[in-house]
């Protein structure tokens, strides 16, 4: 075995480590840690169901064709072929709970966004009203996930329901058809700012992510993909020197801090983006930011027109995620327990392949171009990850609110060697987590 495989397997191995203490730590401290099987929001249910055939015979095809086909296919192809094997994966694992319980009812249970939809029928009055019901002591107050974000994500369920697309099995849908478009939009910047054949190496580890365990019926699948196609564009944008591309990545990073308060550090992704197209931005810088920061204001403008404030908004949502599970929740272990998380989301493949990611930094000078630029890109999503944990309003869940982060580290995978090895493994833990534990989501 050669010295950097067995390092590989020595970085795994501590991540398992890391897993098994988050386990046999928080077994006692349940009642204040407030999930039911420590360190993830799930309770243990071993089980089978409709969706495991198609789960099991999705996971070998992937791990038998994956590497060879995006090898092979065109550009377009190999889009096309990841976004139907990713949506395969998240529906197939997600229908391991049935319809009902696995896509059904999982937007509709007492926190999420569609048992609010009826207060939407008038949307100027509620966005300007907004902020009144988000503290747990307000009258007619929000429920948890509807307070915990900005009104756009609401407005998404709310918007589905006006086309006709109501109830949870069509809000479910749209969360995993959209979701799985996020591997899509990874691919688009790491093939801009690192070449084609890294992206093709990527390709399969981000279909069989198992990140997909939550992908399925989350409404963080959504804001995963709207946050990973505004980094997409900004990487079109520099690499192309487009104004349209900058312009859409503007719009879509606006879009993205209207969903999801967190989703504010994708700006360090972004912030990497720029960086690795500098010397091509300097070709027309003032266009480029002119329209990216004319693309941005859109979405910030228009729901402050409408009498929403972001800022108020999240100073009360500090004070009501401390009145509720995140003042009970200690700090102490999650601060920890939060990176046990990212390891179930992401695999021992990407804990892999961060190892690899470090080891190109410290030799960049000897790397080629494209494999630094890769090992940039995603330590700017580690950054942006390690950032919302010490923050502390990241206590518990994130296995969930941490898929937008858990996509950008997946490209990592690319630096590996035997990759069928390492997707084999990715869809080992995304099955035996999906068939032995009840998630909450």
């Amino acid at each position: 075995m050669n010295r950097p495989l067995l390092r590989d397997l020595w970085t795994a191995l501590a991540a398992v480590a890391l897993v098994v203490a988050a386990v046999l730590i928080g077994r006692p401290l349940q009642d204040r840690l407030l999930v039911g099987w420590p360190p993830l929001l799930a309770v243990w249910d071993p089980h089978v169901g409709p969706g495991t055939p198609a789960a099991v015979l999705v996971a070998a095809a992937v791990v038998a064709y994956g590497p060879a086909l995006a090898d092979r296919l065109s550009w377009r192809a190999l889009l096309a072929t990841a976004w139907g094997a990713s949506t395969a994966w998240i529906l197939s694992l997600a229908l391991v709970d049935g319809w009902h319980r696995g896509v059904a009812e999982q937007l509709t249970t007492r926190n999420e966004y569609l048992r609010v939809v009826g207060r939407f029928d008038d949307i100027p009055a509620a966005l300007r009203y907004f902020t009144q019901h988000i503290l747990i002591d307000s009258p007619d107050n929000w429920p948890a996930h509807v307070a915990g974000h900005p009104p756009a994500a609401t407005l998404v369920f709310v918007l589905l329901d006006r086309i006709g697309l109501r109830g949870g099995g069509w809000a479910g849908l749209w969360c995993i058809v959209i979701g799985a478009t996020a591997c899509l939009a990874v691919l688009t910047a790491v093939r801009a700012l690192a070449g084609a054949r890294l992206a093709g190496r990527a390709a399969p580890f981000l279909v069989l992510a198992p990140a997909a365990v939550w992908m399925g019926t989350s409404a963080d699948a959504c804001f995963a993909a709207v946050a990973s196609w505004s980094v997409a564009l900004a990487a079109l944008a520099v690499t192309r020197r487009s104004v349209g591309w900058a312009a859409g990545a503007g719009l879509l990073f606006g879009l993205t801090c209207y969903l999801s308060y967190g989703l504010t550090l994708f700006a360090v992704i972004g912030a990497a983006v720029v960086w690795l197209g500098r010397r091509r931005v300097r070709e027309r810088p003032v266009a480029l930011v002119a329209w990216f920061l004319a693309g941005l204001a859109v979405v910030p403008a228009a729901f402050t027109l409408a009498g929403f404030d972001w800022w108020e908004a999240y100073r009360l949502l500090v004070t009501r995620y401390h009145q509720g599970a995140g003042g009970v929740r200690p700090y102490g272990y999650w601060v920890w327990a939060n990176l046990a998380c990212t390891v179930l989301i992401t695999g021992l493949a990407t804990v892999a392949g961060l190892r690899r990611t470090g080891a190109v930094l410290i030799r960049r000078r000897a790397e080629p171009s494209g494999r630094v630029a890769l090992a940039l890109l995603v330590s700017a999503a580690l950054l942006a990850l390690l950032t919302a944990d010490l923050s502390g309003m990241s206590k518990a869940e994130t296995e969930r609110i941490w898929l937008p982060f858990a996509m950008w580290l997946l490209p990592a995978c690319a630096f590996l060697t035997r990759p069928r090895a390492w997707l084999t493994a990715q869809a080992v833990l995304a099955l035996l987590i999906n068939h032995l534990l009840l998630t909450g989501w």
